[in-house]
């Protein structure tokens, strides 16, 4: 693929104008990455450019691959780290990733133990 048509291809372009959404805000930025196996989540500090918390469903506490269970459980372990490290409050960077299945499975654990988006 040659790099215009990448650029211009609709998922860089969804995730450019979610991202551009949730850097507006202000706060940290709660950014996810889902393959075809597994799925990744990050808190990061944009203003430093520094990951504050990170989970995975490669994580050792976390047993499956990627399905919707395990992406409910990373959202917990995230949130579980994230209290750990004083964080109560960020947005939510879906990418070019939409907000169903093991997306917002992930969303919903990181609800559930206290985070707020």
């Amino acid at each position: 693929m040659s790099a215009k048509r990448y650029e211009n291809s609709a998922a860089i372009r969804r995730s450019r104008r979610v991202r551009a959404r949730v850097k507006s805000t202000g706060r940290l930025r709660l950014s996810i990455f889902r393959s075809a196996r597994h799925i990744y989540a990050q808190i990061i500090d944009d203003a430093q450019g520094k990951t504050l918390a990170a989970a995975s469903s490669l994580d050792k506490e976390i047993k499956g691959g990627g399905n919707r269970e395990a992406a409910g459980a990373v959202g917990k372990l995230l949130g579980d780290r994230a209290a750990k490290a004083g964080i109560n409050e960020v947005s939510f960077d879906r990418g070019s990733f939409s907000y169903h299945g093991r997306v917002k499975a992930l969303a919903d654990g990181v609800r559930t133990a206290g985070l707020k988006f």
